[in-house]
């Protein structure tokens, strides 16, 4: 049960995907968890939704659907959780849908069923501000004494622009390489597997997690668009002469 003291012993969580049910081995360590999912058999969603801690592990394109579901049967005081990959978009619609009794936190857990298979001890968490931000300390604490991760605490909007770069870069690079077909070779050099190990990190991630790191993200157009116009100055200086020196 949980060992940070003034969070409950038992939680909610809804969406039992890639991540949710990931999540749902390491928060039962600590808590006694009510899972619903409507396509797998177990809590229903009014028993998830009346805990005191509800997290929602849905895709962001869910988001509102599943907030207004849960919002007639929500405890007051609840503290309702997201775990989507980008954060102004999916906390401004919380904030909008979710009754004004219930608090709101923002995370992101920057590592999934891929990355945190060895364990996640160490691995970065965002912890974006939102509504009554009174248990950040109780949240921060868990993510960071109880779970060891790396907790950083940053606006929603400093988030969304920073993972522009560092979660959507990587997930362009990786699909890029994947849509060529490149694999495994016995000439590879510990560099290339390097990049062969990226590629695998998000090879079976899905492709709302895809769109939603490269098309919602308010942020991800510029970064695309920085990428297309590097890449086209990298093939426009081969097209070049190669400059001969002494």
């Amino acid at each position: 049960m949980s060992t940070i003291p003034s969070l409950p012993s038992r939680i909610g969580l809804i969406g039992l995907g890639a991540f949710g049910a990931f999540a749902r081995t390491h928060l039962a360590r600590h808590f006694e968890v009510v899972a619903h999912d409507p396509a797998r058999d177990g809590a229903s969603l009014a028993e998830a939704a009346s805990c005191a801690v509800v997290i929602l592990a849905v895709p962001l394109a869910a988001l509102a659907d599943v907030a207004r579901a849960i919002a007639p049967v929500l405890r007051p005081g609840a503290l309702v959780v997201d775990v989507c990959s980008v954060k102004s978009a999916p906390l401004a619609l919380l904030d909008a849908i979710l009754p004004e009794h219930a608090d709101i936190v923002g995370t992101h857990p920057l590592f999934g069923p891929q990355s945190g298979r060895d364990g996640i001890a160490g691995l970065p968490v965002a912890l974006c501000p939102a509504r009554r931000w009174r248990r950040r300390s109780l949240v921060a604490r868990f993510l960071a004494e109880t779970l060891a991760l790396d907790a950083v605490v940053l606006g929603p909007e400093e988030h969304d622009r920073q993972m522009a770069t560092v979660q959507g870069l990587t997930h362009l690079l990786a699909r890029i390489v994947l849509e060529m077909g490149v694999g495994d070779t016995r000439l590879a050099t510990p560099t290339f597997r390097h990049l062969l190990r990226m590629v695998d990190t998000v090879r079976h991630d899905s492709e709302a997690l895809f769109r939603t790191i490269l098309d919602t993200n308010p942020h991800a157009a510029s970064m695309r668009a920085r990428f297309r116009a590097a890449a086209d100055a990298v093939e426009a200086r081969l097209t070049q002469p190669a400059k001969v020196t002494a």
